[in-house]
C-alpha cells in the first residue's frame, strides 16, 4: 500500500523546535513512567488498605477539591505556558502576578470546598483537603515555568522524587493502620515538596525568583484572556470529576469506591497524552505565531502519536480485564472489572483528543475548544444523571465513553475551521485494524490469572509492532523524520 497517510515531511530546517519537543518528551516521559508506576503501585496499595467505603471517601474528597481548584485556576495556568513560551523575560513577573492572585482566590476557595464536603458528611477532611488542593495549584503552577522554557530535565527528576516520597508516607499509613485523614496529608506533602523543589530550580536556572507581585491592569488583561481557558477547565474538571460525586450521592459511597478503583489504573494512564501535550503545547503556539503552514502538519503527527500509543492500550484493557481487574485492585474489587472493560473503550479516545486541545489553544482559539468542552458537560451530565440511577458505577462508566466520542467529535470540527483539516480516517485506519488483530491474537489468552497475564501482554506487544510495521501504520517517511529529529536532539 502506498505511504500516503501523512503530510509531507517539512524540511530539517523545520525540526528544530519538533527536535526539542521530541527530546524533552523522551526525558519527562521516561521519568513519568517510572514516577506513575510507583504512583500506580501506591494508590493501589492504598485502595487496598482503605476498602471500598473508605477509599470512596479518598476518591471523593479529591474530586470535591479538583471541582472547586478551578476558582485558583482562572485560566492562568495555561495562559501561564503560552505567554512564557512567547517572552521569556516576562516569566517571573507573570509567576509573581498569578501566585498573588491564587493566594486571594484560596480564600474563596476555603468556602466553596466546605459548602460541598460537609453535606456529604466530610467536615474532618476539610483542612486537610483545603492544604491539598492550595499546595497542588501552586505546585502545578511553578513546575510550569519550566514547561514555558522548555528546560525539563528537572521535571524529570521531580516526578520520580516525589512518588518515592508519596509512596513512602502510604506504606507507613497502611502499615500503622491509618484512615482516610493521614492519606490525604500524605499527598499534601508530597506537593509542599514539589512546590518547595521547583521554587528552588527556578530560582537556580534563573527563570524566575519566587515571590509577590500585583499588578491590577495585567491580571485584568490576563482575566478576559484566560476566562475561555478558565471556563474549559470548569467544564473539564466537571466532565472528569462530577461522575464521583453522583455516583456517591445516588448509590453511596461502596459504588463510588467501586467506580473510582477502576477509573484509577485508566487515569494513570491518561499522564501520556497530557504529559506530550504540556510539553508540545508550547512548540504548537510558537508555529502558530512563526510557521503557521507547519501547524497542520505538527497537528497531525501529534495525533498519529497519540494513537499509536493509546489504542493498543485500549484493546489490551478491553480484553484483559478479567485478569487485570483481580491483579491490580484485589478480590474486594472484582465487581469493579465491568467498569474497568468500558472505561478502557474511552481510554483510546481520549488519548487523540488532547491533539485537538492543543491545536485550539495554541492557536488562540481557545473560546471555540470552550464550546466543545461545554457541549460535552451537557452530555456527561444528562447521560450521568439518567445512567447512574438506572446502572449506578456501570452507568457511569458508559457515560464517560459516550462523552469523550462528544468531545473528539466536536474538537475534531472545530480544529477543521480553525487550523486545518486532520485526515482522521486517513491517519487512523491501519493503526485501528492493527489494534483489532491485537485483540484477537490475545483473546484466548485471557483466561491467564496472575502474574501469567503477563504472556498476552507481551504477546500483543509483539503482534501490534507487526502489524503497525506490515500495514504500514508508521510509514518510512515517519521514521525517517523521527531519526532525524532524534539525530539532532543529541
Amino acid at each position: 500500500m502506498p505511504d500516503n497517510d501523512s503530510p509531507q515531511v517539512p524540511p530539517a530546517s523545520s525540526l528544530g523546535l519538533g527536535s526539542r519537543a521530541l527530546r524533552n518528551t523522551t526525558i519527562v516521559l521516561t521519568a513519568k513512567v517510572i514516577a506513575r508506576l510507583i504512583a500506580l503501585v501506591t494508590v493501589l496499595y492504598m485502595i487496598r488498605k482503605l476498602g471500598q467505603v473508605q477509599y470512596g471517601t479518598f476518591a471523593l474528597l479529591v474530586n470535591l477539591t479538583a471541582i472547586i481548584s478551578v476558582v485558583l485556576d482562572l485560566g492562568f495556568n495555561v495562559l501561564f505556558v503560552r505567554e512564557g513560551a512567547r517572552e521569556h523575560s516576562q516569566i517571573q513577573r507573570y509567576l509573581r502576578n498569578v501566585m498573588s492572585v491564587r493566594l486571594f482566590m484560596s480564600v474563596i476557595s476555603l468556602l466553596l470546598l466546605a459548602a460541598l464536603v460537609i453535606p456529604f458528611g466530610l467536615s474532618a477532611l476539610l483542612v486537610p483537603g483545603f492544604v491539598l488542593m492550595v499546595l497542588t495549584s501552586y505546585s502545578t503552577l511553578l513546575r510550569n515555568g519550566l514547561y514555558a522554557v522548555q528546560q525539563l530535565g528537572y521535571e524529570a527528576v521531580a516526578v520520580v522524587l516525589e512518588s518515592a516520597l508519596l509512596l513512602g508516607l502510604i506504606l507507613y499509613g497502611g502499615r500503622t493502620g491509618q484512615g482516610v485523614v493521614y492519606f490525604v496529608w500524605a499527598y499534601a506533602i508530597q506537593y509542599a515538596f514539589s512546590c518547595l523543589y521547583f521554587a528552588i530550580v527556578l530560582a537556580a536556572k534563573r527563570v524566575a525568583v519566587v515571590g509577590w507581585q500585583f499588578e491590577a491592569a495585567l491580571m485584568r488583561e490576563w482575566f478576559w484572556k484566560g476566562l475561555p481557558f478558565a471556563l474549559t477547565f470548569v467544564l473539564t474538571i466537571l466532565y472528569f470529576r462530577i461522575d464521583q460525586p453522583l455516583i456517591a450521592a445516588f448509590k453511596g459511597l461502596g459504588q463510588a469506591g467501586l467506580y473510582a478503583a477502576a477509573y484509577k489504573p485508566i487515569e494513570s494512564l491518561l499522564f501520556v497524552p497530557i504529559t506530550f501535550l504540556s510539553i508540545v503545547f508550547p512548540v504548537l503556539s510558537i508555529y502558530y505565531r512563526e510557521r503557521r503552514a507547519d501547524l497542520l502538519d505538527a497537528v497531525s503527527r501529534f495525533y498519529k502519536g497519540l494513537l499509536l500509543m493509546g489504542w493498543p492500550v485500549s484493546v489490551g484493557i478491553f480484553v484483559l480485564a478479567h485478569p487485570l481487574t483481580p491483579l491490580l485492585l484485589g478480590r474486594g474489587f472484582l465487581a469493579s472489572e465491568p467498569a474497568l472493560r468500558v472505561l478502557a473503550l474511552a481510554l483510546g479516545i481520549a488519548f487523540v483528543n488532547n491533539a485537538f486541545i492543543g491545536a485550539l489553544n495554541a492557536s488562540d482559539r481557545q473560546s471555540s475548544f470552550t464550546w466543545a468542552a461545554g457541549w460535552s458537560v451537557v452530555a456527561n451530565l444528562a447521560l450521568n444523571l439518567v445512567l447512574i440511577p438506572l446502572f449506578g458505577y456501570q452507568g457511569a462508566s458508559w457515560a464517560t465513553v459516550m462523552t469523550e466520542l462528544v468531545l473528539g467529535v466536536a474538537g475534531w470540527i472545530l480544529t477543521s475551521r480553525y487550523v486545518g483539516r486532520v485526515p482522521v480516517v486517513q491517519l487512523s485506519w491501519r493503526v485501528v485494524l492493527a489494534g483489532v488483530i491485537m485483540g484477537a491474537a490475545i483473546y484466548p489468552l485471557s483466561t491467564f490469572d496472575g502474574f501469567k497475564v503477563a504472556i498476552p501482554i507481551v504477546a500483543g506487544v509483539v503482534v501490534y509492532a507487526a502489524f503497525v510495521l506490515l500495514l504500514r501504520a508508521l510509514n518510512s517517511d515517519e521514521i525517517g523524520w523521527a531519526r532525524r529529529a532524534l539525530a539532532l536532539a543529541r
